[in-house]
């Protein structure tokens, strides 16, 4: 089955279940997280950070 096959199929199920693949993935998803701007940085030129996404209840 071709890549191209695979991605229009959606009773696909990939090997290893992770959100990478292969090794090449994992480096490129690697840099992409390094690059990745704080909140704080979103701030400094006026961009929304994402909402949170789950908070601890007062007890």
């Amino acid at each position: 089955m071709s890549k191209k096959a695979k991605e229009l199929d959606k009773n696909f199920v990939p090997d290893n279940g992770s959100m990478a693949p292969n090794m090449m993935d994992i480096k490129n998803l690697g840099k992409q997280m390094e690059n990745l701007r704080t909140n704080e940085e979103l701030e400094e030129v006026d961009k929304q950070p994402d909402p949170v996404q789950y908070q601890k209840e007062d007890t």
